[in-house]
C-alpha cells in the first residue's frame, strides 16, 4: 500500500492501473471511481476500520476497460511490475510506464480510425499573438500556426482536439484560455508549467527531438509563440509515454492565408463533419462525400474538408488527378478492390515507433508491403500516371524488401500477444524452432526414445513415464534388472520394478518442462529485434502512408463523381459564381430523382441575390448547397452540377438557425447578431457569405430595419458575394436602388387553397410567405388554421399602415429615407378615417380632398 501511494502521489491527476499479479488494481478514491465508470464490484483489503475500498480488472482484458476510462475523460497511469514475482525477494518492483490521456493514444483499440486524434497547445502572448500546435502521437503528423485568438478559435473549432495544453500563470491557476477552451466543448484542458512555454524551452525540445540547432529551419523564430506551443506538446508527449517518438515529424507550418477560412459557426452550421442534431457524419457533407476504403483516406479527407485551399494551381493539381482516373473507369473499381485489404499502415508505424506494436501490427504491416507492388503495377498503367500519385513510384524495392523481412519474421496469423507466444514464423530462427519441438512433439520424443532404448537394451518391456514428484524417468521389472546399462542411474525403487534416469533423457527432462516458457521468451527478444530493425525505415513507411492516403481520397472522389454525375468546376481568380443545375450533395442522395437543381448566377459585379419565397419552399437548401458546393471546389473534388465556374473565396460565412448559448448568457437574437458583426466586420469582396432569415430574432419593425440595414452594407461596401434568404419582401426594393442585387424566389403553384412547391429558383421577387399553408401540412389543427386566417386578415391592415408610418418617418436629412416620402399628413388622414363605415362616395370625396390640398 505505501508503494501504491507513492506512485499516487507522483501522478495525481491519474487513475492508477496498479498490477498485482493478474489484475490491475485501483483503491480508494481510484476504485470507487473506476467502479462507477467500468461497471466494477467495489471490494475491499482488509475489513472494518482498517478496510480499503478495492476495484480490480484483468490485466489481460485490461484494452477494453482503458477505452471505457479514456472515453470518460479520465487520465489512466499503468504501473507495471519489472520483475517476475516468483524470482523477486521482498516486494516486487514497479513502475509507472505510461501515462495514457485523450490526446496520446496509439493503441487501435482506444481510437477512431477514421477520425484524428489530436494533442493541441496553446500560447498567447502580448500583443494578441496566439501560437496553436496540435499533433497526433498515433501517427506522428505535427503542424503549427499563429495569428489572432480568433483564428486560433476558429482553427480549434474546426481541429476538435481530444486534448489541449495551456500554461499555468505564476500564481498556480490556469490561463483563461482553459476556460474559453472547455466552452468550445473540448473536454480535457491540461495545464502545463508556464516554462514548458518559453524560447528556452522549445530550442531544447527541438534539438532533443529532432537533433535541430534552431528553430529556423522549420520556418520558424525562436519566440514564434506557434514554436512555444510545439514545445510545451514534446515535453508533455516525452513525459506520458517514457520512450522515444522517432516517428514524430517535424512540425509543418499551416498558413492562414493559404486556405480557405471557415469559422466555428459555418463549420457547424454548414453540417461540414457531423450534424447538428445528432452530432453523427450520417447526414453531414463529410458521410455523403466520403469513398474513401482506409482508415488514413478517411482522416485525410477531413482534413482537406477542414482546410480547403486557395492556391489555384493545387486545386487543379488535385482535380488533374480526379481526371486521369476517370479516363478509366474500369481502374477506379480495381484499385478501391486493393485498397480494402491495406491496414492503416500511419498508426501501425506509429505504434511501433513507441514500441506498442503488437504482433498483428507486423503481420498486417507485412501483408499490406506485400500488396504494395500490385497497387503499383495498377498506377503504372494509367495514362497520366505522373498525375495521379507521383510519391508513389519509388516505392517499390522498400516496400518488397520490407514484406519479405516482416513475412519471414512474423506468422501470417499470429497470437494477438507476445505473452501467449506463437508469433514468429517458423524457419525464422533455428533455437526456437527446436524449442518449439520440444513443446509440442514431445510425446513422440519419448516414444522414439523408448523404442531406441529397448533396442540398445534388450529390454522390450521398459517404459518412460512421468510423475511430479521424480519427473521423467525408465522402469525396469525386476526379471529384466541385470540387463540394464551401467551407464543409467538409479532414481527409485518401487515394488517389482526399478527406476532409473539417463543423461539424455534429463537433459529431456529440463527442456521440456521449460520449453514453452523459454520459447516465449525467446520470441519477445527476437520481436523485439524485428521491431528495432524497421525504426530506420519509420520515414519511407510515413511517405508511402502518405502516398496511399492521398491515393484513396483521389480514388474516392473520383468514384464519387462517377457515381453521382458531378462534374470538373472551372476554378479561377475571378470574383465570379456560375452554378449550373447545381444539387445539394447529401440531400440529393436522400432524395434521389425527386431533389430539384437550381442554377447560381453572380458576375464580376454582383454582390447580392435576395431569396424570397415560402417556408419549405428550398430557400435554405439553395443558398447551403451553395456554400457546399464551393468548399467541394476548393478541396479539388468535382461538384454535384451540370457545369459549374468557381471564383476563389478567401472566406465562407453563413449565418443559419437560431439558437440560445445558455452557458454564455446569449440569447438566439443576441448570437445572431453576434454571428452578423463576425461576417461585417470581416468578410472581404472576395468571401461567399450565406445569410439565412436576418432579423427575425426581435420584432418585426427592428428585425426589417437591421435586416434593410445589413444588406445594403453588404451591397454598397463590403461588396462579397452574399446569398440572403429571407421573409422580409420589403428587401426586394434594393435591387432598385443598387448595381449588383438581385431579385429571386422560389415558384410556387396554387390550386384549390393547395400549394405547391416547385423547389425552382426563379427571377424576381414575392411577397407572400405561405405560412398558413405550411402550418396546415405540418398537421396544425383545422380549428387553429381557420382562426389564423382571420386573424390575417385583420392583422394585415394594422400592419400595412404602421409599416407606411414607418415608411413615411423622416430620419436624419444626412440619411436617405427606406422608401418614398408622401407627406405625413395624408397618412394620418388615411389612418383616422374609419374606412369599415364609410360609404363608398364618402371615400371618394375623402380622396379628392387630399389630391387637390397635395397635388
Amino acid at each position: 500500500m505505501r508503494q501504491y501511494q507513492q506512485f499516487k502521489a507522483q501522478y495525481p491527476g491519474y487513475i492508477l492501473f496498479f498490477r498485482m499479479g493478474d489484475f490491475y488494481e485501483m483503491f480508494w478514491e481510484d476504485a470507487r471511481t473506476a467502479a462507477r465508470t467500468l461497471g466494477l464490484a467495489l471490494t475491499a483489503r482488509s475489513k472494518g476500520a482498517d478496510a480499503i475500498p478495492m476495484a480490480g480488472v484483468p490485466f489481460h482484458a485490461v484494452d477494453g476497460y482503458l477505452r471505457k476510462m479514456i472515453a470518460a475523460g479520465h487520465k489512466v497511469a499503468i504501473c507495471e511490475q519489472m520483475e517476475d514475482a516468483a524470482l523477486a525477494r521482498g516486494l516486487v518492483k514497479r513502475d509507472v510506464v505510461r501515462l495514457m490521456t485523450p490526446g496520446t493514444l496509439t493503441d487501435d483499440p482506444l481510437l477512431d480510425g477514421r477520425t484524428d486524434n489530436y494533442l493541441a497547445a496553446v500560447y498567447a502572448i502580448k500583443g494578441g499573438q496566439v501560437g496553436l500546435a496540435w499533433a497526433e502521437l498515433s501517427t506522428g503528423n505535427c503542424w503549427a500556426m499563429s495569428g489572432t485568438e480568433k483564428q486560433a478559435w476558429e482553427e480549434i473549432a474546426r481541429l476538435r482536439p481530444a486534448e489541449a495544453l495551456v500554461a499555468e500563470l505564476p500564481n498556480g491557476s490556469e490561463d483563461p484560455l482553459g476556460a474559453k477552451l472547455r466552452a468550445l466543448g473540448i473536454g480535457a484542458v491540461t495545464a502545463r508549467p508556464g516554462w514548458h512555454f518559453t524560447a528556452h524551452h522549445a530550442r531544447e525540445q527541438v534539438r532533443k527531438q529532432w537533433q535541430a540547432a534552431t528553430v529556423g529551419g522549420f520556418g520558424f523564430s525562436d519566440d514564434d509563440p506557434a514554436i512555444l506551443a510545439i514545445a510545451a506538446i514534446l515535453s508533455y508527449l516525452q513525459e506520458t509515454q517514457k520512450t522515444e517518438m522517432n516517428h514524430l515529424r517535424p512540425p509543418r507550418r499551416h498558413l492562414v492565408e493559404e486556405h480557405l477560412s471557415i469559422d466555428a459557426a459555418t463549420w457547424r452550421s454548414l453540417e461540414i463533419d457531423r450534424t447538428v442534431r445528432s452530432g453523427g457524419v450520417e447526414g453531414a457533407l463529410l458521410g455523403a462525400v466520403d469513398r474513401t476504403r482506409t482508415g488514413m483516406g478517411a482522416r485525410m479527407l477531413r482534413q482537406w474538408l477542414r482546410s480547403p485551399r486557395r492556391d489555384v494551381a493545387q486545386i487543379l493539381h488535385r482535380q488533374g488527378a480526379i481526371a486521369a482516373l476517370l479516363e478509366v473507369p474500369a481502374e477506379i473499381a480495381a484499385i478501391a478492390g486493393l485498397l480494402d485489404d491495406f491496414c492503416d499502415i500511419d498508426r501501425i508505424v506509429g505504434r511501433v515507433a513507441v514500441n506498442r506494436g503488437g504482433p498483428r501490427d507486423l503481420a498486417a504491416l507485412g501483408r499490406c508491403l506485400a500488396m504494395a507492388p500490385q497497387l503499383l503495377d495498377r498506377l503504372a498503367k494509367l495514362p497520366r500516371k505522373e498525375e495521379v500519385e507521383p510519391e508513389l513510384v519509388g516505392m517499390r524495392s522498400i516496400c518488397e524488401e520490407r514484406a519479405a523481412h516482416l513475412n519471414a519474421a512474423i506468422k501470417a496469423t499470429p497470437a494477438p500477444h507476445l505473452r501467449e507466444g506463437d508469433v514468429i514464423a517458423d524457419g525464422y530462427d533455428a533455437e526456437l524452432d527446436r524449442l518449439r519441438q520440444l513443446a509440442t512433439h514431445s510425446q513422440q520424443w519419448l516414444a522414439n526414445y523408448q523404442a531406441s532404448l529397448a533396442k540398445e537394451s534388450g529390454i522390450a518391456s521398459l517404459k518412460v513415464s512421468y510423475n511430479k514428484v521424480f519427473g521423467y524417468y525408465i522402469e525396469v521389472t525386476d526379471s529384466h534388472r541385470d540387463k540394464v546399462p551401467m551407464q543409467w542411474t538409479r532414481r527409485q525403487t518401487v515394488r517389482n520394478a526399478e527406476r532409473y534416469i539417463t543423461a539424455e533423457l534429463k537433459q529431456f527432462e529440463d527442456e521440456a518442462t521449460g520449453a514453452r516458457a523459454k520459447s516465449i521468451a525467446l520470441e519477445q527478444q527476437l520481436f523485439e529485434k524485428v521491431r528495432q530493425e524497421m525504426l530506420p525505415h519509420i520515414a519511407p513507411m510515413q511517405e508511402l502512408a502518405f502516398g496511399v492516403a492521398r491515393l484513396d481520397v483521389l480514388c474516392g472522389l473520383a468514384s464519387l463523381a462517377q457515381e453521382r454525375r458531378y462534374c470538373r468546376p472551372t476554378v479561377t481568380n475571378d470574383r465570379i459564381l456560375e452554378i449550373v443545375d447545381g444539387r445539394h450533395p447529401v440531400l440529393e442522395q436522400q432524395l434521389g430523382s425527386q431533389f430539384v437543381a437550381n442554377d447560381v448566377h453572380f458576375g464580376a459585379e454582383d454582390s447580392l441575390l435576395l431569396i424570397t419565397g415560402p417556408n419549405m419552399a428550398g430557400k435554405s437548401t439553395y443558398i447551403r448547397q451553395t456554400a457546399q458546393i464551393v468548399l467541394l471546389a476548393q478541396i479539388g473534388s468535382y461538384v454535384p452540377a451540370k457545369s459549374a465556374t468557381i471564383g476563389v473565396a478567401d472566406r465562407l460565412f453563413s449565418r443559419i438557425g437560431a439558437s440560445d448559448e445558455i452557458h454564455g448568457g446569449q440569447s438566439t437574437f443576441m448570437v445572431e447578431m453576434t454571428e452578423t458583426a463576425n461576417i461585417l466586420n470581416n468578410a472581404t469582396d472576395r468571401s461567399l457569405v450565406i445569410l439565412d432569415e436576418i432579423g427575425r430574432g426581435t420584432s418585426t419593425l427592428d428585425g426589417l430595419s437591421l435586416a434593410w440595414a445589413i444588406s445594403e452594407h453588404i451591397a454598397s461596401e463590403v461588396r462579397c458575394r452574399t446569398l440572403f434568404a429571407t421573409h422580409y419582401h420589403e428587401l426586394t426594393d434594393l435591387a432598385q436602388r443598387f448595381v449588383g442585387v438581385k431579385n429571386l424566389n422560389v415558384a410556387v403553384r396554387e390550386w384549390e387553397d393547395q400549394v405547391i412547391f416547385l423547389h425552382r429558383i426563379v427571377d424576381g421577387g414575392t411577397d407572400r410567405s405561405y405560412g398558413i399553408h405550411v402550418a396546415r401540412l405540418a398537421g396544425v389543427p383545422p380549428q387553429v388554421l381557420k382562426r389564423a386566417r382571420q386573424l390575417l386578415g385583420e392583422l394585415s391592415v394594422q400592419q400595412v399602415g404602421q409599416v407606411k408610418a414607418a415608411r413615411y418617418r423622416r430620419n436624419d436629412d444626412r440619411q436617405p429615407t427606406l422608401f418614398a416620402d408622401p407627406k405625413e399628413e395624408i397618412s394620418r388622414a388615411v389612418l383616422r378615417a374609419n374606412v369599415e363605415e364609410m360609404t363608398a362616395e364618402q371615400a371618394m370625396e375623402l380622396i379628392k380632398e387630399l389630391k387637390k390640398k397635395y397635388s
